[in-house]
């Protein structure tokens, strides 16, 4: 039986995994999907003394921490620095971690990343886990009373974005006589090619034709935007170009004028299936 074409006809484009919250991603061609969105996403976070989450926006230069997954272990490495090997299975001392409002169980990751990470960023700081047993769930005002799971993803199990949204601020950017930059400050999870400019902003359910079937990713929050995007990624020096020109055209009224790129999403379909890279994508428009 033929069902009638959607509106949005698009593809995943690129996919990043955040295994360290707040430190760099890592470019994949396929992941997995999990509840918590896509497998090892935040599955780590930095922490100060008193167990509460640091990022970016007091530490620049974790942007400079590059994780690289293996099969067995994720390897950090920032310059001057040796590399950390951190196995993928281990769990040290049970502790409890806050992010944002919410206090978590987490697995503190030992002394040793504790030094590494003190030693690169200058505080004294740990690394901790999340703990899968532990339930933390998106704002169910904004899943509609769907019960989605997250790590130490600010609050939601993903965040799409397209790179027509990316491709407009780099042609206002330059219009203000500034250079481009990547969709990386964005850190978004998904990439979608051959939607419009914020096409993601307006889209119901996102169907993503997977090998084993369907997945179903729906965007339910507009992604409120810190100062991290004014971060480059590549020097960790942040300039005020991104915000000041997002400032001109993205203020959203849906969460009270704050400017927002990218939408935050949750899964309805498809865990355990694959998404990669060129899997097609298709959306109807959302009118309300």
């Amino acid at each position: 039986m033929s069902t009638a074409p959607r509106d949005v006809a698009a593809k995943i484009a690129r996919l990043f995994v955040y295994p360290v919250k707040s430190c760099a991603g890592v470019e994949v061609q396929e992941a997995l999907l999990t509840e918590t969105g896509l497998e090892f996403d935040r599955a780590w976070m930095v922490v100060d003394e008193q167990g509460e989450f640091v990022t970016q926006r007091e530490l620049p230069r974790m942007a400079l921490i590059r994780p690289r997954l293996k099969h067995f272990e994720m390897v950090l490495r920032a310059p001057g620095m040796l590399a950390l090997h951190i196995a993928l299975d281990a769990v040290e001392q049970p502790v409890q971690a806050k992010v944002w409002k919410d206090v978590v169980s987490a697995y503190d990751m030992g002394d040793v990343a504790a030094q590494w990470f003190s030693d690169f960023l200058g505080r004294r700081l740990r690394l901790v886990r999340f703990d899968p047993d532990h339930k933390r769930l998106s704002s169910l005002q904004w899943t509609g009373g769907v019960e989605a799971l997250n790590q130490f993803a600010d609050g939601y199990p993903l965040l799409v974005a397209s790179e027509a949204s990316v491709d407009e601020l780099n042609t206002r950017l330059a219009a203000a006589g500034h250079g481009p930059v990547g969709i990386e400050r964005f850190r978004p999870n998904i990439v979608l090619s051959g939607a419009q400019a914020h096409d993601e902003d307006r889209l119901q359910v996102l169907h993503v034709a997977t090998a084993q079937g369907e997945a179903r990713l729906q965007p339910v929050k507009p992604c409120s935007r810190c100062p991290i995007p004014n971060i480059d990624p590549a020097t960790a020096v942040s300039s005020p170009e991104v915000s000041d020109t997002l400032q001109g055209y993205r203020r959203d009224e849906r969460v009270n004028g704050a400017i927002t790129f990218g939408m935050n999403a949750i899964v309805l379909q498809g865990v355990e299936q694959v998404l990669r890279v060129g899997q097609a994508v298709s959306a109807d428009y959302r009118f309300d």
